[in-house]
């Protein structure tokens, strides 16, 4: 009794403060963060955070090889507990034959990572294709033809930011040219007076330039008409070999001013085709003012059409008078000409708005140049 009245005041005290203060852990809702089994938890927790962290940063060929070791040791030591001499020999011919083909895959991983990633940052350089799996490296080309056409994308508008400057200056430079001498002129007209003995002349220099401003504008109109696929088109049956001719008949004229013999070899099997006429002469139109524009002079220009493989192509041949130091995808740019020096009084647009043209008609054109033979081929499928 003695005993217990000496503890039971201290006992009383204890479930007293335990009552006050599992009440007040209730109340902050702090009941089971104040535990021991709650730390101890928790710093199992952050530890195992901690190790993923690391290995989550780990190359993933490490990271391959740590989990492999790990699976490879859980079954050496549930080998080894069973005490069977044929699971340990089957395990060690596993691992030997497993091991290197799974790191060859997480090599082959870490290439395809690498590669998106160097992607991601710019680089378009080819993924290697060598020592992949078959998945792998189909997963690999597809990368590579991403990054193929990436570049070609790039290059694309590379060229076509080059292609807005030169047409800003090259327009900007065919616009001055007329304008300037229609300014001269009507100010010498001016100071001159209509009776002036120059008169007459200066009259047919402003009706000239003025006829070459119309004809820029108007080339510039159906040029952005053409690319952009803005005509209407009204497709018919069309005789090659009749309208080759007929356009051959109105520049004979122009051809021999030019000092120019049209040679025209026609298609005996008169092949026909599906197109606008109307554009289709358009186009001729071009080639030809081409011709008498840029051939040599004493020259022969070569008209052909031909039947074959289910198409019809129609030829256009001639020697320039300039040297060709450029390429057949450049004549074919805008505001290109076959003279660099740009004495011509052309706007460059004849070739661009012949391909359009020609492609509103369902069909192609081809440029060839070999040394001063500028060829021109259309090719349209056989009606």
């Amino acid at each position: 009794m003695t005993v217990l009245g000496l503890f039971l005041p201290m006992l009383l005290a204890l479930g007293l403060l335990f009552s006050m203060t599992f009440a007040v852990r209730c109340k902050t809702k702090t009941l089971v963060k104040g535990t021991l089994l709650y730390w101890v938890c928790r710093g199992a927790w952050a530890g195992a955070k901690g190790l993923w962290y690391m290995v989550k940063n780990l190359p993933l060929v490490w990271k391959t090889a740590l989990v492999w070791g790990g699976i490879s040791f859980v079954e050496l030591v549930a080998c080894l507990s069973e005490r069977a001499e044929a699971s340990l020999v089957v395990w060690f011919i596993e691992k030997l034959v497993l091991t290197p083909v799974i790191l060859m895959f997480a090599i082959g991983l870490k290439k395809l990572q690498d590669g998106a990633r160097r992607m991601a940052a710019g680089d378009m350089a080819p993924v290697p294709e060598k020592f992949l799996f078959p998945d792998e490296r189909k997963h690999a080309q597809s990368l590579n033809s991403i990054g193929q056409g990436a570049r070609l994308a790039v290059e694309k508008q590379l060229k076509s930011e080059r292609l807005k400057t030169e047409l800003i200056t090259n327009v900007s430079h065919d616009l001055k040219t007329p304008l300037t001498s229609i300014i001269s002129y009507v100010d010498l007209l001016k100071k001159e007076g209509l009776a002036s003995e120059h008169a007459p002349e200066y009259v047919d220099v402003l009706d000239r330039q003025s006829q070459r401003l119309k004809k820029l504008t108007e080339d510039l109109v159906e040029a952005s008409k053409a690319s952009t696929g803005n005509i209407q088109t009204h497709p018919e049956d069309v005789d090659v070999n009749l309208l080759l001719s007929q356009a051959a008949g109105e520049y004979a004229e122009r051809l021999a001013a030019a000092g120019l013999t049209p040679v025209t070899t026609l298609d005996p099997g008169e092949p026909h085709i599906r197109a606008d006429g109307r554009l289709l002469w358009r186009v001729f139109d071009n080639l030809l003012s081409n011709a008498c524009k840029y051939a040599l002079a004493g020259t022969r220009v070569y008209l052909t059409t031909e039947a074959k493989d289910g198409e019809v192509l129609i030829a256009f041949r001639n020697v320039s008078r300039e040297p060709l130091n450029i390429s057949a995808e450049e004549l074919m740019e805008r505001f290109v000409r076959g003279d660099a020096s740009r004495n011509t009084e052309g706007s460059g647009l004849g070739l661009s708005i012949a391909k359009s043209l020609t492609e509103l008609n369902r069909g192609a054109l081809e440029l060839t140049v070999d040394g001063d033979l500028f060829k021109a081929t259309l090719v349209f499928p056989k009606e």
